[in-house]
């Protein structure tokens, strides 16, 4: 019997739950294109499932042409680099499925910020296969070949490196430079000048491995004080010996 002003439990019902539509396939995906050579990229949303059923069960590295996202792509050639899911799962190079799997890690490893880890530890970890799935909700991409028509924003634009090698030889080897020639006056590309209070401040990296009339300095008296422990130790020694001989 029902009581007046009680709540009567809700039975449950053994009918299959109706399916989620927004559940799945996402509807639209997020392609980052970017252009290595003037270094610029562009993201742009697809709607349409005939454009990414190109990139589907591909893996990563895989090269796809670039028209199936339409005209204006037309002889372009798209690397696939990389992508996430919607819950923010990269995908790794390696894993044989389009869907996602706990693998155990170490520090060093894709998809896996070994920082503050003991030594030698490993942990188990979630990411997504090698292989893309309609579950991506970011794809990301890399032009190995450019096409006819410029792209706007990607290829038609060159945007300055704002870093570049610190290490001597690096540098040298960037600028096809020779031992005799100053490094120091090569680092001015890369420096960065702000204003602030009415002044002008200008930062360049620091410049590592520089072989300095300083450094020569050290590395000489380094040597020198060697030296002289080494022809120290060779008096004391026979002084020691000559000691031993008279008794």
């Amino acid at each position: 019997p029902e009581v007046q002003g009680v709540e009567q439990p809700q039975q449950e019902s053994n009918s299959p739950r109706a399916p989620n539509p927004n559940r799945g396939a996402y509807d639209n995906m997020k392609v980052n294109v970017a252009c290595p050579s003037t270094g610029a990229q562009k993201q742009i949303k697809v709607d349409e499932d005939s454009k990414l059923r190109a990139f589907y069960d591909k893996r990563l590295a895989a090269e796809v042409p670039g028209d199936v996202l339409g005209d204006e792509w037309k002889g372009y050639i798209l690397k696939i680099a990389g992508g996430n899911d919607k819950q923010g799962f990269g995908m790794k190079q390696g894993c044989l499925i389009p869907g996602r799997c706990k693998i155990l890690m170490a520090p060093g490893d894709q998809c896996f910020r070994g920082y503050g880890r003991r030594k030698g530890e490993r942990r188990r970890k979630g990411v997504r296969g090698c292989i893309v799935s309609p579950d991506l909700s970011v794809l990301n991409l890399v032009i190995t070949k450019i096409g006819e028509s410029p792209i706007p924003g990607l290829t038609d634009k060159e945007i300055p490196k704002l870093r570049g090698p610190k290490r001597a030889s690096s540098i040298r080897k960037l600028f096809a430079l020779s031992k005799d020639d100053d490094v120091r006056k090569y680092v001015n590309i890369y420096r960065r000048t702000k204003e602030k209070d009415g002044k002008t401040y200008s930062t360049a990296p620091k410049i590592q491995r520089l072989i300095t009339p300083t450094k020569l300095q050290r590395k000489r008296r380094v040597k020198n004080l060697k030296a002289k422990k080494i022809q120290k130790a060779k008096t004391e020694a026979a002084s020691y010996q000559k000691l031993l001989a008279q008794r």
